[in-house]
């Protein structure tokens, strides 16, 4: 509808009051229609590259590489630039240089004798790769990410006209002037960055930062400077969401954990957090318990004494019975959680030494409980409470650990509806029929996406509210329950045994059974359903997952439902590396369609340098497009054709008079 269209006085009025703000952007036909042309222009190039990776948890150094050589991508555009212009070596000398500019420069200046020469030829090699993997972007948008430093002379390089008789002449000038002047290893390492930042335009984290691996601060100190980002929050990170918010039972959920894990340094030295109270609380109370249950499961990379093992373990045991604790209390304040089959310590018979589940009596393989009151199971001691008020003083004034949950906040959501494609961590919660399950909040029913809407605002108060206690609380006891609800979205499965698998030998009781998502994945009827839940067209839609790592070795496909559903948990983390047989997936979407990229475990970032061993990638096109993609078939596309058709209105309001162009 053009502007002269309107013929509503009041719309029109409407509509001159937003063109009037317009114009004060666009202040006259030649700015306007300078726009259009821009925008219009935008429409035509090739859609960004969109890479989507999940299930990090804490292993910074696979997760850093991958970004760094954006999951082989980096190394075949090396193949397509140079072909057999290069060797084999030169090829790989190349790519350590980009992934890792300030170490390789370190390594390459050790070794050189003719520097000069060797800064000449680098020079060639990183310009071409730039203009090659800056060709699909404006000018504007490739000098918005140029390095302040360098934007001017890099800009002049990448659009310097190849046919120049004196190309060669100006290359070597700009050389022997960023040598003389000193400046040369700074130079490299922009335009090293540069070429990772251009490769990829969008980047997805499908959930799961935290737990198990060492390095869950690192991974959000590198995604919190990351140029373009988005998180669909996994249960390992919602716990910390809570427990950042204050959640007691997050806190201690969190504790256990890294403490089952060997991993206290990133709670100690990642975000500062004292874990001294824990320490000493565990060794009074439990100081002659063996605590074989506790010992904690170590990664062959980390060096634990003895006297260390033994101390974590203490701690591993402490703050499980007090997680129990807590989590008995939610219960009871939340019964709709309809989690009552969790209250487990007012079970257990403690003379006898027995816990009844389910009409079965167990033995119980370990009997000490020197801070559970049977006739109060749920009461925290004195001692207890104090120690938790000192551990959720540490996480609440932990300055990094709130910088980081609030990036968490700002980045992420329960899910993303982004190019047709509807990404989140875990489930929808389905029926044993596959319809969709409907769950009771605040005493109304909700469903698919309404039931993620509702969770995701609930989540956002338990963290950001201040105004009312009530609904705060609330908000961190939501956050406590999809981590581990029997219909979170987050959990996807009926209980979590935690205690079970502690105290009981009897494997039968281990059990926890997978929403019937997980058995309905794999049916398109059921994925159209959910395309129609979020309003996307299941002919080129695509749901993806992480969560569930993919049991490659059992023959497993990543590809459900035709294509419709992707699960990409290939097992970045090693703890499931034996289940899924490769070190991790991930996807990528460009403008020739989609790619999936399995990756084989990465040894560590030393080599990587050093002996410039990089991740070994294989590639396997699960779409590709006759037509190529345009940026006018994306989300970002509808916004600059929306952007268009205002500026479109604006010009036809500078036409006719009813706005004045300002001169």
């Amino acid at each position: 509808m053009s502007f002269l269209d309107y013929d509503n006085t009041e719309q029109i009025e409407k509509d001159l009051r937003y063109l009037s703000l317009l114009s004060k952007q666009y202040p006259t036909i030649h700015t306007a229609c300078t726009e259009i042309i821009n925008l219009q222009a935008i429409l035509n190039l090739p859609k960004g590259t969109e890479h989507f990776l999940t299930d990090i948890h804490g292993e910074y150094e696979p997760f850093i590489h991958v970004l760094k050589n954006a999951s082989g991508v980096i190394k075949r555009k090396i193949n397509d630039i140079f072909g057999t212009a290069l060797r084999q070596s030169e090829k790989k000398s190349l790519a350590t240089l980009i992934y890792y500019p300030e170490q390789k420069l370190e390594e390459t200046l050790k070794n050189e004798s003719n520097i000069e020469d060797w800064y000449k030829i680098t020079l060639y090699r990183l310009i071409e790769m730039c203009r090659y993997v800056s060709s699909k972007y404006t000018r504007s948008k490739v000098r918005k990410a140029l390095p302040k430093d360098f934007a001017y002379i890099i800009e002049e390089l990448l659009h310097e006209d190849p046919d120049r008789i004196d190309k060669q002449e100006y290359y070597d000038e700009i050389i022997k002037t960023i040598i003389r002047i000193d400046r040369a290893n700074q130079f490299i390492i922009a335009i090293s960055k540069l070429i990772q930042r251009l490769v990829v335009d969008r980047l997805h984290i499908i959930g799961d930062i935290f737990d198990r691996g060492p390095g869950a601060d690192i991974i959000l100190e590198t995604l919190s400077n990351y140029h373009s980002v988005d998180i669909q929050w996994g249960n390992h990170d919602i716990i910390w969401m809570g427990a950042a918010a204050g959640s007691e039972v997050c806190i201690a959920t969190v504790l256990r954990i890294s403490a089952r894990y060997a991993n206290l340094d990133t709670i100690e030295n990642g975000y500062g957090i004292n874990m001294l109270p824990l320490a000493t609380f565990a060794s009074e109370f439990y100081k002659n318990d063996p605590c074989e249950n506790f010992k904690p499961k170590i990664d062959g990379d980390k060096d634990y004494s003895g006297k260390e093992i033994q101390l974590i373990s203490l701690m591993h045991k402490a703050i499980t019975i007090i997680q129990f604790k807590l989590e008995g209390k939610v219960i009871k304040r939340r019964p709709h959680f309809n989690m009552e089959d969790r209250l487990l310590l007012e079970k257990i018979n403690f003379e006898q030494g027995t816990i009844e589940l389910e009409g079965k009596t167990y033995k119980l393989n370990d009997t000490n409980f020197p801070t559970i009151d049977p006739k109060n199971p749920y009461e925290l001691s004195e001692e207890e409470s104090d120690l938790l008020d000192k551990l959720k003083f540490s996480l609440m004034n932990s300055e990094k650990l709130q910088k980081h949950i609030s990036f968490l906040y700002a980045k992420g959501s329960m899910y993303l509806k982004y190019n047709s494609n509807i990404l989140y961590h875990g489930c929808i919660p389905l029926n044993e029929d596959g319809s969709l399950t409907k769950v009771k909040v605040e005493g109304k029913e909700y469903s698919g996406k309404t039931l993620m809407d509702r969770f995701e605002l609930i989540a956002r108060e338990g963290y950001f509210y201040k105004n009312n206690a009530e609904v705060k609380r609330y908000g961190m006891d939501v956050l406590w329950y999809l981590w581990t609800g029997p219909n979170s979205p987050l959990f996807g499965k009926n209980k979590m045994t935690t205690f079970e698998r502690y105290f009981i030998d009897e494997v039968e009781t281990h059990i926890e059974i997978k929403n019937y998502y997980y058995k309905y994945r794999d049916n398109e009827k059921v994925c159209n359903s959910i395309f129609g839940q979020f309003g996307l067209d299941p002919k080129e839609s695509h749901i993806i997952n992480g969560h569930v790592p993919v049991e490659t070795l059992k023959g497993e496909s990543p590809i459900k439902a035709r294509g419709k559903l992707l699960v990409i948990d290939g097992g970045l983390s090693r703890a499931y590396q034996g289940k899924t047989g490769i070190a991790g997936y991930t996807l990528i979407f460009n403008s020739y369609g989609l790619l999936l990229v399995s990756h084989e475990p990465f040894e560590s970032t030393q080599k990587a340098i050093k002996e410039e061993k990089d991740i070994l990638s294989s590639t396997v096109v699960l779409e590709q497009t006759v037509v190529r993609k345009r940026v006018g078939d994306t989300d970002i596309g509808c916004s600059l054709k929306l952007q268009i058709k205002d500026l479109e209105m604006l010009l036809a309001a500078y036409r006719k008079g009813l706005i004045k162009e300002q001169r």
